[in-house]
Parts: C-alpha cells; structure tokens; sequence
C-alpha cells in the first residue's frame, strides 16, 4: 500500500490553492479510511500590477502588496469513500508604498466533506468521480471595507463542487468544477457607491462564483508532481472606478497556472512535504499575483485501534 502521508498531503493541500475562501478539493485520491493528517503551511502572493477593470496598470500608492498566511489544515477519512476536511488561516498583509496600514487577524473556517460516489479499476487505468460540499464562514470581526489591505471579504459561502479523475499507470489527469453561493455582506457606514449607483444602506449584494480547475500530474509511490490551470468567475459586481480603490463586491475574475510537487520526507515516518506555486496570467479588478505555499503534514493512524 502507498505511504498514508501521501494521502493525506494530497487531499488536504488541495484546499487552498485557488481562493483562500473556497476549498478546492480537486483531486482524484480519498483520505483512508480511519487515518487523520494535520499540518501547518506557510502561504506568501504578493503583486505589483493589477487591473482595473480589464485595464492593467500599477498603483504607486501602495508599490508592492504582500500577503502571508500561516494556515492550519486537518482531514479526517470517516471511511474509504467519505473524508471530512477542514481549515483555519491567520492572515497579514502589507504595503511597500504609501500611508495603508496593513490588516492581520484569523479569517474564515472552512469545512468540507468529499464523496467518492463513482470507481472504476481497469487494467492498467481507472475512473473515478467525487462530490463536495463546503461551508465556510468569518471566525472574527476584521475589517473587509479596505480592499486589497483587508484579510477576507467577509462572506458565509456554500459551495458544491464535482470532479472527475482518470489515470493511466502513474499519469493522471482531473478536471473540476464548483458553485459557491456567498451571502450578502454588511459595512460600517450607511451608504457606498459603486457600478455608477449610490445605495443608502450598509448591506453589500455579494454574488456567487462558479471556478473550474484542470490538473495533470505524474506520480510514484512517495513523490508527485502535477501542472495545473485554474479560472474563477463572479457571476456580476462593477468595475474598479479609475483611480479609486477596490470594492468589496467588485466583480474579480482570474486565470492562473501553477504546479506542485509532493514528497514524503525519508526516514521520518508519516511525515510529508508539499509546495506549490501559482501565477495570474489574466484578470479583472485582481492583482497580477505569485503565490507560493509550502508545509508538513503528519498524519495519525486510527486504524488499529
């Protein structure tokens, strides 16, 4: 049998690779049956360029915004078909330039269960398909009225995601796609203007989000490595006005590329390494960002007892 760390680093790591707000949950693996893998990863984006709107540009009001996150993540396999995933960040951000003063705090809890509902074995390849359901909602009171130095935007998210896995001898291929419907969102002041119109309350529309992600990797039996393609929808908001800062309910697409690389430390038992990086190539009202992250995870056998 595969080393469990592997498992475990897989399923988990997947859950933030995209929007720190939406687990992605797009691989093509289950956490064991009765084994439990938690761990810590450090995250750093930071960008120069954004667009706004669809014009892409540079602020130098605040140079280079950077955000770093320290992200505690947990997955337990309920059994070989049913896991059960959930995770917690504390998040800072910070400017080069200008007079903002950077945010920090703990941001959302998300909690996802995934269900392999479908498996077939051939020869040398196999079939597989996956439900998810998340939930995932703020766990404190910051400030999400000051965009891009905010931690989150504030918003309780259902998201249901489907996924489909084929592989063929250690090649493998995934494709994913999810609808998150977001609550609306409130501020601390009685009215705010935005797309051209002035609305007299503190209550923000915040609208959903529909992402797809392709991943294609190749593995062996303690090391992995994959290439993958992300891109995120909001399913409307306005522009970022000219020369102005980012609302909360702006619409925020992105295309993004990234790869990945997984490997279980030798000679320390159930102990793994992951790291990854990400890189916008297109966008509208985000930054022009490189992400990487990268962590341990360790994992608890419940099996035996």
């Amino acid at each position: 049998m595969k080393n469990f760390t592997f498992f475990v680093l897989a399923m988990v790591g997947s859950l933030v690779t995209v929007h720190g707000q939406t687990p992605l949950m797009t691989d093509g693996r289950m956490m064991p049956g009765k084994i439990f893998g938690n761990g810590i990863f450090y995250g750093h984006d930071s960008w120069k360029n954004y667009w706004e709107g669809t014009l892409k540009r540079d602020n130098q009001n605040i140079g280079t915004l950077t955000t770093q996150s320290i992200t505690y993540m947990g997955a337990y396999g309920i059994n070989d078909k049913i896991s059960i995933i959930a995770m917690v960040p504390y998040v800072w951000t910070k400017a080069s330039g200008g007079t903002l003063s950077g945010m920090q705090g703990v941001q959302d809890l998300t909690v996802a269960a995934k269900y392999n509902f479908f498996k077939k074995d051939y020869e040398h390849s196999g079939l597989k398909f996956f439900a998810l359901g998340s939930f995932s909602t703020p766990l404190t009171d910051y400030n999400k009225d000051l965009l891009p130095m905010s931690i989150g935007l504030g918003t309780t998210n259902l998201a249901a995601r489907l996924t489909a896995s084929y592989s063929y001898k250690s090649w493998y291929a995934n494709a994913s796609g999810a609808y998150t419907c977001r609550s609306n969102t409130s501020l601390d002041r009685p009215a705010y203007y935005t797309n051209g119109q002035l609305y007299s309350t503190n209550m923000v529309r915040m609208y959903d989000l529909f992402d797809f992600i392709l991943r294609a990797g190749y593995e062996k039996e303690n090391w992995h490595a994959e290439v993958y393609y992300t891109q995120q929808n909001t399913l409307g908001g306005g522009d970022i006005r000219r020369q102005d800062m980012p609302f909360i309910s702006n619409q925020m697409n992105s295309s993004k590329v990234g790869a990945l690389v997984m490997w279980g430390v030798p000679n320390v038992k159930n102990l793994a390494l992951r790291a990854w990086g990400t890189y916008t190539v297109d966008g509208r009202n985000v930054g022009q960002s490189f992400s990487i992250m990268t962590g341990l995870m360790y994992h608890l056998d419940f099996s035996k007892d």
